[in-house]
């Protein structure tokens, strides 16, 4: 868990950083630099989705994910979850909410998170996970500058993720490989994809009903890889 603890503490060190540079810019820089942050996202979610070819079933997958999370009104419980949290922690953020979403899946969804996580957990291994952590923490400058305290709080995100991975290592070893790997983060693209297009002020998706669509990308690609 070493790895898992060093990636967490990067992510409060380099958020705390960026609010403390972004609370210095005037109303007209800080709206700036969203649209900027926007802007890296769909960078970031149209590199994720090149690494896959399965195109049939990244589409299945955000489908299945999409009617998922709909039918569990997965948004509504999660937004009046962060709302709670957003009353009790930063009650004056703006961005609190877009903050902790969009740091998490750009810090928790892609190959390092994975490969790192399972690597450590199965060889004790952290090395790969220490590298992602200096990419995250001055990742957290940026996003924190212009989002706020939301992307501090996505360190528990990435602590219950990465850390539930390690743990689970030796069972979740087949991940690593690139068949899962791919298509998992090509499909993790897509919805930082939407959240690019939030941000930049195109169009607001119910992103957060998206989210089974990751389970349902390595799972698809499984029943795949057992019929061919």
């Amino acid at each position: 868990m070493k790895g898992t603890i060093v990636n967490t503490i990067a992510v409060i060190a380099g958020g705390t950083v960026g609010m403390l540079i972004g609370r210095r810019f005037p109303q007209k820089i800080r709206e700036a630099i969203i649209q900027g942050v926007g802007l890296f996202t769909l960078l970031l979610g149209v590199s994720m989705i090149l690494k896959s070819e399965d195109i049939i079933i990244i589409f299945i997958s955000l489908i299945l994910g999409i009617i998922t999370g709909e039918a569990l009104k997965l948004e509504e419980h999660l937004l009046n979850l962060l709302e709670r949290v957003k009353s009790r922690v930063s009650p004056n953020s703006p961005k609190f909410v877009e903050g902790f979403i969009t740091a998490t899946l750009v810090f928790c969804v892609g190959a390092m998170t994975i490969v790192g996580s399972i690597e450590e957990g199965l060889t004790g291994n952290a090395t790969l996970l220490y590298t992602k952590s200096l990419m995250d923490g001055v990742t957290s400058i940026t996003l924190a500058s212009g989002l706020g305290v939301g992307v501090v709080l996505s360190s528990i995100s990435v602590f219950l993720i990465q850390g539930g991975l390690t743990l689970l290592g030796s069972n979740l070893q087949f991940l690593m490989t690139p068949l899962y790997i791919n298509v998992l983060t090509a499909t993790g693209g897509l919805l930082i994809i939407a959240i690019g297009f939030e941000l930049i002020g195109i169009k607001k998706l119910r992103i957060l009903n998206m989210l089974p669509s990751l389970f349902y990308a390595p799972f698809i690609m499984f029943i795949k890889s057992l019929i061919i």
